[in-house]
């Protein structure tokens, strides 16, 4: 008899025995079982496995085998805590440098002529401060000194600029400026572990960070965030569990779920990453990107944090243009150091007429009015958004409205196929990104991610709902 029909034949048999037994009760020991049925120990233990596979056993080592105690009508339990657990294994396997920039294309990409464009991560032309950014330039090149050599650690004026959004206790001595948020990432983490290191990471988290984890053989661990920010019981099993050194998170506005780090989970986060002897990334990347009902904004960690534990990374460039690339890295202690000579290393330094050009911005009368006027916009764009998909698209659920950044973050009913929604969206004119690319580990359901930035307004985003409509019937036939 084949391996495979004795492990189905002695699964029916101790089904057919479970009655013999009360729920909780002990099943006969391996051994026992070898004998009666004059199978291999494998045999016994893959029929046990299939059982408790089916919930009818459950096994506990060193112990042996039980009768599962029968299912209640109880809603069921979390288990956002497997995430970790089903990641932290294989710790001391050589992790490969292997880049997969299928996450990053996917917002960077433009779509076809005519398609609406809902997968975008920048602000449509339309809120760009384009005549404010060209007068800046323009000033910029004409500043003496402006097309040559800049200081390694950037222009001391741009630095203190972000340090003073840093609270009192940071100054420019602590600022790097950096090409970019994603450059300052990819300092941060070169900087911080070594290749083949876990790094604990928000799940779900922002594609471009992973896959600048993976390209420096660093391996991704979860932590799965809710409406409140990041779990701290669940971050410091993550710790416990990997002996990460390193939690990249974003407590304002995260991408993709749009939510904001609790205060009261703010110490603790903090807490949890100083007896772990780790570091905190904080990407506050959406800082300029609240809405008009958002409130006061809470402080970055890094404001809070005298001890050195959070490496602050923001850039300028997701409230502007893609094309101003200029952001900072933060930090106290030792680890300054480090990240400087990485980043010396990687840019040797962000060209000076961009930086003169931001510090134009930054300090003209019209930088307020444009964050003034992108407040206002993103909060109408996102209530068209959210209000055509209830009324449309119910199918998919809307867990949170953030009050911040530029996309909503919907999970799809059970059985929707994710890919398939993709193509059948583009064929009706309407590109979103996929939900797959956030995870690190197998995720909990299909998701996707709708930006209401990069379209030209409210009228465009009604237009493109009605497509996902469409697109959503072909996939639900």
């Amino acid at each position: 008899m084949h391996e495979r029909s004795s492990v189905a034949d002695l699964a029916n048999s101790l089904k057919d025995e479970l009655n013999r037994y009360s729920p909780g009760g002990k099943l006969p020991s391996s051994r026992a079982l070898v004998e009666r049925y004059r199978v291999s120990p494998v045999t016994v233990s893959r029929a046990i496995a299939r059982l408790a596979a089916e919930g009818l056993v459950v096994t506990r080592p060193g112990a042996g085998a039980f009768r599962a105690q029968p299912r209640t009508g109880t809603a069921p339990g979390d288990t956002s805590w497997q995430e970790v657990t089903l990641s932290a294994d294989a710790a001391t396997d050589l992790v490969p440098r292997a880049v997969d920039a299928s996450g990053v294309l996917a917002t960077l990409a433009a779509p076809p002529p005519g398609v609406v464009e809902f997968n975008g991560g920048y602000l449509h032309p339309s809120l760009q401060p384009e005549r404010a950014m060209a007068a800046a330039l323009a000033r910029a090149g004409r500043r003496p000194g402006a097309w040559g050599r800049p200081p390694i650690d950037g222009l001391p004026e741009l630095r203190e600029w972000f340090a003073r959004g840093l609270g009192e206790s940071s100054s420019a001595a602590d600022v790097l400026v950096t090409a970019g948020g994603q450059s300052a990432l990819t300092t941060a983490l070169r900087a911080l572990a070594p290749p083949g290191a876990a790094v604990l990471v928000e799940s779900p988290t922002y594609p471009g960070m992973l896959a600048i984890a993976r390209a420096a053989g660093l391996r991704p661990v979860p932590v799965p965030v809710d409406a409140q920010g990041v779990r701290p019981e669940l971050l410091a099993a993550a710790f416990k569990a990997t002996g990460a050194r390193v939690f990249v998170c974003q407590p304002l506005f995260q991408n993709p779920t749009g939510a904001v780090l609790a205060p009261d989970r703010r110490p603790e986060v903090l807490r949890i990453a100083r007896e772990a002897g780790a570091f905190v990334v904080e990407d506050d990347f959406a800082r300029r990107l609240a809405h008009e009902d958002a409130g006061p904004l809470p402080v970055p960690l890094a404001a809070d944090d005298p001890a050195g534990v959070v490496v602050h990374v923001s850039s300028l460039t997701k409230a502007t243009s893609a094309s101003l690339r200029v952001g900072m890295l933060a930090a106290r202690g030792p680890v300054l150091e480090r990240l400087r000579a990485i980043h010396v290393v990687d840019t040797f330094f962000v060209p000076r007429p961009l930086q003169e050009a931001a510090l134009e911005l930054v300090g003209s009368p019209a930088w307020n009015r444009h964050l003034r006027t992108v407040a206002a916009e993103l909060k109408v764009r996102r209530d068209t958004m959210s209000a055509a998909l209830r009324m449309h698209l119910p199918e998919l659920a809307l867990p949170h409205i953030p009050s911040g950044g530029y996309q909503l973050w919907l999970r799809l009913p059970d059985g929707m196929d994710e890919a398939a929604l993709l193509s059948a969206a583009l064929r009706a004119g309407v590109a979103i990104a996929p939900g797959r690319p956030y995870f690190c580990a197998e995720p909990p359901a299909g998701h996707v991610r709708l930006s209401f930035a990069g379209v030209a307004g409210p009228a465009e985003i009604a237009e493109g709902v009605r497509r996902l409509r469409s697109a959503c019937d072909e996939v639900l036939v």
